[in-house]
């Protein structure tokens, strides 16, 4: 893609949005980047862009003009509706994200994750599956590195995975991964994408440029993704943690199995699977499929399979004090994504949940929840909403904190031997953190700190909290 002298408005002073501007100022573009903040609260970060000769339009928009821009690239977080997007849309000129920026630039072959849930351990296991497979592999996307930081680095004899999310997808065009995977499809970001309808349309983008040389990788558990199978030109390849497959990678007798090409090779028994819970089992089916169709071995995955802890964030394990376990799943921004959190203990729970709604009903979370809840601590924009829907499904024992720290706290002192303090929101961070990484990060410094025993119970706040 040629950007050499066209003008581009970036939208979204983000992490994104800052090397998506310095990526196409280098390029040779004449690149203004633009948010509504204001500069004082992006505490210097876009200073170095300026200069390097990139424009800034910070605390509003700019006009769009038809002559003013050859195109915009809008961040993921960059709603479709805000007005630059609009009056581009109306004067025809296009519009594009970071994937389809970077997917220009991709000289190899690139496996594409989405889906509710699962995406960031399914991610990582792929990544590493390839990484002791020997090739040289790029883990990037909406796991925290953007792919236009790095893309280039890599070439036709490598390998990209790219874990995706419905917001970068919205704005793809020729995007065309040689492997898609859609794990799931639950509801999460109705707020952004209207309803399921419109939820599940974006996620199938991933796939929607592919061809009959690619593969698309679907879970067959799921009705919703199962039936997009009839949406894809690419060899669909299923995995199943319930069914005995034709072809694909399931369960049987206990084993992992791949069946493909008309050969039927076991892998690894689930049972030496390192991350604890069915989803676990489900996303390792997934990163087995899509490894296995690009040519690594059998061998190569059980060993990969039977050595990966999983990921920061998601069920993570910190402490254990006085026989309590303190289990971190701020990744758990979604009421599935905790329902699979909670169903991974059979002991009693102390459960933290609740920060900013994305548009979801809590009743099902909670019912589950109350299976094995003993106290329940709620807290966030959202606190009044999901301790109605907690008691609602019969949970008695509920608190409610002012703050997290407050939260970590209210738990602490409830949990006894033999339970597990489980932070799981079921919630976006975004009411009182930048992100869920930096609410998980808050939680493991309080309970390391309550671990060594401080007699205050005091932790210092996160860095840059915005409320």
């Amino acid at each position: 893609m040629e950007v050499k002298n066209k003008k581009v408005l970036v939208v979204g002073a983000g992490k994104t949005g800052l090397s998506t501007a310095g990526f196409l100022n280098r390029k040779g573009a004449l690149v203004t980047l633009t948010d509504g903040k204001k500069r004082e609260d992006f505490k210097g970060s876009p200073d170095g862009l300026e200069k390097a000769g990139v424009k800034l339009e910070l605390g509003e928009y700019p006009q769009i003009n038809r002559d003013d821009f050859d195109f915009l690239v809008i961040s993921p977080g960059v709603p479709p509706t805000i007005t630059p997007v609009r009056q581009a849309g109306c004067l025809g000129i296009p519009v594009l994200g970071e994937l389809e920026l970077a997917f220009g630039y991709a000289a190899a072959p690139m496996v594409a994750i989405t889906g509710t849930n699962g995406k960031t351990t399914t991610t990582t296991l792929v990544g590493e599956m390839f990484r002791d497979a020997g090739y040289n592999t790029l883990v990037a996307g909406n796991i925290g590195i953007p792919l236009i930081d790095r893309v280039e680095n890599y070439g036709s004899g490598d390998i990209i995975v790219a874990e995706v999310s419905s917001f970068q997808l919205e704005t793809v065009r020729s995007f065309r991964p040689r492997v898609a995977a859609l794990l799931n499809i639950t509801p999460d970001h109705l707020d952004r994408h209207g309803d399921m309808e419109g939820y599940k349309k974006a996620k199938g983008l991933i796939f929607s440029n592919q061809g009959r040389e690619d593969y698309t990788v679907l879970n067959y558990d799921d009705p919703l993704t199962r039936s997009m199978s009839a949406m894809t030109k690419g060899k669909v390849i299923f995995f199943s943690g319930r069914h005995i497959l034709e072809e694909g990678v399931y369960v049987r007798e206990g084993n992992i199995v791949i069946s493909f090409s008309g050969r039927e090779i076991e892998v690894l028994g689930k049972d030496k699977l390192q991350i604890p819970g069915g989803h676990n089992l489900e996303n390792a089916l997934a990163a087995v499929a899509c490894a296995c169709v690009l040519g690594v071995s059998p061998q190569s995955l059980a060993r990969t399979l039977e050595s990966f802890k999983g990921v920061e964030h998601r069920l993570e394990f910190v402490a254990e004090i006085n026989g309590v376990k303190y289990i971190n799943d701020s990744k758990g921004t979604n009421p599935d994504a905790s329902i699979k959190a909670v169903e991974a203990y059979r002991q009693p729970l102390v459960l933290i949940a609740g920060g900013k709604n994305k548009g979801n009903d809590f009743s099902q979370f909670t019912r589950k929840a109350a299976e094995t809840t003993r106290v329940m601590v709620v807290l966030g924009q959202c606190a009044g909403e999901m301790e109605k829907a907690a008691r609602e499904a019969g949970i008695k024992n509920i608190l409610r904190a002012g703050d997290f720290r407050e939260a970590v706290i209210l738990a602490h002192r409830a949990a006894g031997p033999g339970e597990v303090v489980l932070l799981s929101p079921a919630c976006a961070s975004w009411d009182m953190f930048n992100s869920y990484e930096e609410r998980g990060n808050y939680f493991k410094e309080i309970v390391r700190r309550l671990a060594e025993g401080c007699a205050d119970l005091a932790a210092p706040g996160p860095a840059s909290s915005d409320g």
